[in-house]
């Protein structure tokens, strides 16, 4: 029996209540990134206070360091990184992407190369489920085998397939009741095959289904085709969460193609280069006419940073490296994203999503104007 209940629908959009062992979670919803236990900058009460109901960190890296073992000993993920909420953690099939130069993977499982000692890391299915149901997250995510952009199609679904017999070892691990199991989609970058990958998927009983694989540079028209694939191949009452996403239009795009959650590093890694997420676009704090704006960073905002400091400050910090520009627009950046999953939420139950996205598709017009946007 699913633990996700949705109650309201705007077309394709819907929003919901997703019921974990730490407390409910009301979606569409944003996931600040913790990826090695902590939201970077920003302490735990700040991220809450921000909005966010739930965050994401990642097994992999916290199996690495500082150990599965200590954390387990602290009482599990929420007392050793004091939030109290909701944690969803990733299993560290992404990292065959992104640490591909170190990281090899074969049909029993993945063996990764620490980056800070160079010890071996083997990590099968079952030791993936297993680690993430000894750090106490309230989601567990599946191992996959996603590919990187421009991945021949023969080798594309070789890793599909392989995602789906991994995905079928993790559904026969014994798991508290308490714990979420997702399964992640695959299926490359043809829409064919991420159907029939959904479809399977769907048919092996998980708490909900990931959208994996995308957002690895592929074009935004493409992405959300496969996405719109991905969904509607999907079980209807199943969370559906797209893996790395955070820009204002994509969220609310793929929103409206009926996707639940989401995470990504955008809000904090913005943060860190000094550029603000607004209501009417982004705005780099580094720009020189900063220096005498003393209005806040957006005047529809009343998080921490928008409520207390002027623009004219946080330039200043960032001019002086003072860490604690990191920490304001960090708290500034993620009260952004989540304050438009409300609005999302909103719109859906009132049957205007439409015109939401068109406000926020605007906004990006003058988003894509801002020069030096970081990735």
């Amino acid at each position: 029996m699913t633990a996700f209940t949705i109650t309201g629908r705007d077309g394709a959009a819907r929003c919901g209540v997703l019921r974990t062992a730490h407390g409910p979670v009301e979606t569409p919803t944003f996931m600040p990134v913790g990826t090695h236990a902590s939201v970077k900058a920003c302490h735990p009460a700040e991220v809450r206070a921000a909005g966010a109901q739930i965050i994401l960190a990642n097994a992999y890296h916290l199996a690495l360091r500082p150990g599965v073992d200590l954390i387990e000993r602290a009482g599990g993920l929420q007392r050793f990184m004091a939030w109290d909420g909701p944690i969803l953690t990733d299993s560290g099939g992404y990292q065959l992407i992104s640490l591909a130069g170190v990281a090899g993977v074969d049909d029993e499982g993945a063996t990764f190369i620490s980056p800070w000692d160079g010890s071996r890391l083997r990590v099968t299915p079952e030791v993936a489920v297993g680690i993430q149901s000894r750090l106490g997250a309230d989601i567990l995510m599946c191992l996959d085998h996603p590919v990187a952009w421009g991945a021949p199609p023969e080798l594309a679904r070789e890793a599909t397939a392989r995602t789906h017999r991994w995905a079928e070892r993790c559904r026969a691990v014994s798991l508290p009741p308490d714990r979420l199991l997702f399964g992640i989609v695959q299926g490359g970058f043809d829409a064919g095959d991420r159907r029939a990958s959904a479809r399977h998927l769907g048919g092996l009983g998980f708490d909900g289904l990931a959208i994996g694989g995308l957002s690895v540079g592929e074009s935004v028209a493409d992405m959300e085709a496969l996405t719109r694939a991905c969904a509607e191949a999907m079980p209807d009452v199943c969370p559906r969460y797209f893996m790395g996403l955070g820009t204002d239009r994509e969220l609310v795009a793929l929103a409206a193609l009926g996707v639940d959650m989401f995470d990504c590093v955008v809000p904090t890694r913005l943060a860190r280069n000094g550029t603000a997420l607004t209501w009417a676009g982004q705005l780099r704090l580094s720009n020189s006419e900063r220096r005498e704006e003393l209005g806040p960073v957006d005047p529809d905002c009343d998080c921490l940073c928008c409520r207390d400091f002027s623009r004219a400050y946080l330039r200043h910090l960032f001019s002086s490296r003072e860490m604690l520009a990191h920490r304001l627009l960090s708290i500034h950046n993620i009260t952004h994203l989540c304050r438009l999953m409300e609005r999302v939420r909103e719109a859906i139950r009132a049957g205007r999503l439409a015109d939401l996205r068109g406000e926020v598709e605007e906004a990006a017009g003058r988003e894509a104007a801002t020069p030096d946007r970081p990735g």
